[in-house]
């Protein structure tokens, strides 16, 4: 059965357009509370990332739960992972963030863990759906659910970070620039890495409802890549708004993405004999990843893209490790999600433990050239089935013979087709990227 309201990562939109409103939001979470109470009583826990819109949100949800008859508690502003962890410290029922990750300030969204920390299994979502579809009752009032604050749950979750490259890591002698960019990690993430030892520049700490990923953070990684020069730091890091991925930039300036940073990992646990399986890597993660797997001997297998299905293909096979080019990284040995402090410190554990930069350790993959030109489209089509386009890839994919790959996709956020060629040469991309771009535009455009 099809799901209406939520995506592969929970509802997200513009707030004040349907569904991401207050009243909608108050009837999700009167409805979610009324799944959880046929289960038991129970609590959930609320975080948020620091727009503006959260404090609105959060009333609602608060209100929509209490009704049900659910207990909340709210820790304020933290990372996503951070109510993964919480959730199952708590032992709550469920976990609920808000949080529109790297969105501008003005969107927002509301995302569900299960009482284990992981992503909401699709029927609980499902029944929901059903709720949302009648009017709210309230319990009796003695019946009420009630609210408290949690106020030591930054404190809680740097250690759990902290603890999570057992033995812990001496990072003195490091100097480190850490941008926040105004999201939920303004407050835990440069702490983190002060408490190792490290010396920490911060950026990004100065939230104020509408600055959050405005020019910093991770998806604009080129302020933090200033600063190391300038200051002649170890590195970079750099999260996104609800702290769930991670970007870091090497000592020399130079952007590390997600896909480097899920190689060294990988590299640095098989080296050590710790690696279980292989790695999960995405549709989109570089042909060049793929290449370097292969010649350390690794397993790698490709996810659809979303994080919800590289951990479904992570327990499906049983390995512990899977990412995305955006810097998701879930290290499922220490998460139950992507953690971009916790993957943070993985890297660092590598550099420690084979005593070289950032910068030497991810000369093992040499990434292939790229090319993603979005195409607009009037509404969403199954493009597989449209004999010109699937010639068109075929031909591509042809010429191409093992040197390169070719993918188009529709996008899940807005109306486009991603058109992605990437191969060894970066002229002979680009050319067949052009090409597949005018085939789609003639046949859909």
């Amino acid at each position: 059965m099809a799901r209406k309201y939520f995506g592969t990562d929970g509802i997200r939109g513009k707030v004040g357009e349907f569904p991401v409103t207050p009243d909608f939001v108050l009837k999700l979470g009167w409805a979610a509370g009324k799944v959880l109470a046929a289960e038991g009583q129970g609590k959930v826990v609320i975080g948020k990332d620091t727009r503006i819109s959260g404090y609105m949100f959060e009333s609602a949800l608060e209100a929509g739960l209490s009704a049900a008859g659910i207990d909340v508690v709210l820790t304020g502003p933290m990372p996503t992972p951070a109510i993964a962890y919480l959730t199952r410290t708590f032992n709550g029922q469920a976990g609920i963030v808000i949080s529109a990750s790297h969105n501008p300030y003005y969107d927002n969204g509301i995302k569900f863990f299960a009482g284990d920390g992981t992503k909401l299994p699709d029927d609980v979502e499902l029944r929901i759906e059903e709720l949302l579809e009648g009017e709210i009752d309230v319990v009796e009032s003695a019946q009420l659910g009630k609210v408290s604050r949690l106020n030591d749950a930054a404190g809680r979750y740097i250690e759990y970070c902290k603890a999570s490259t057992a033995p812990q890591l001496d990072l003195s002698g490091l100097k480190l620039v850490v941008d926040a960019g105004h999201g939920a990690t303004y407050q835990v993430g440069a702490a983190v890495f002060r408490e190792l030892g490290a010396e920490v520049i911060a950026l990004g700490c100065e939230p104020d409802g509408l600055n959050i990923n405005k020019g910093c953070g991770s998806t604009c990684p080129d302020l933090l890549a200033e600063k190391v020069r300038e200051t002649d730091a170890d590195l970079g890091i750099a999260f996104d708004g609800d702290g769930d991925r991670v970007i870091m930039v090497d000592n020399q300036g130079c952007i590390v993405d997600g896909d480097e940073l899920l190689f060294i990992i990988a590299v640095c646990r098989k080296q050590r004999g710790v690696l279980k399986g292989g790695v999960v890597g995405t549709l989109m993660t570089n042909l060049g990843m793929e290449k370097a797997l292969e010649r350390q001997g690794i397993p790698f297998a490709r996810a659809k893209v979303g994080d919800r299905y590289v951990n479904e293909l992570m327990l499906a096979r049983d390995w512990e490790l899977g990412g995305e080019s955006s810097g998701h990284i879930i290290c499922r040995d220490v998460s139950t999600t992507g953690d971009g402090i916790v993957a943070a410190l993985q890297i660092l554990k590598a550099m420690k433990l084979a005593d070289k930069s950032l910068s030497e350790l991810k000369l093992g993959m040499s990434k292939y050239p790229q090319t993603m030109i979005n195409v607009r489209v009037e509404k969403h089509q199954d493009i597989s089935i449209i004999p010109a386009i699937s010639e068109a890839v075929s031909a591509s994919e042809a010429e191409l013979a093992g040197r390169g790959r070719v993918l188009l996709r529709p996008s899940g956020t807005e109306p486009v087709i991603r058109v992605m060629v990437e191969g060894e040469n970066a002229s002979e991309v680009q050319k067949h990227a052009r090409q597949l771009v005018k085939v789609v535009e003639k046949e859909l455009a």
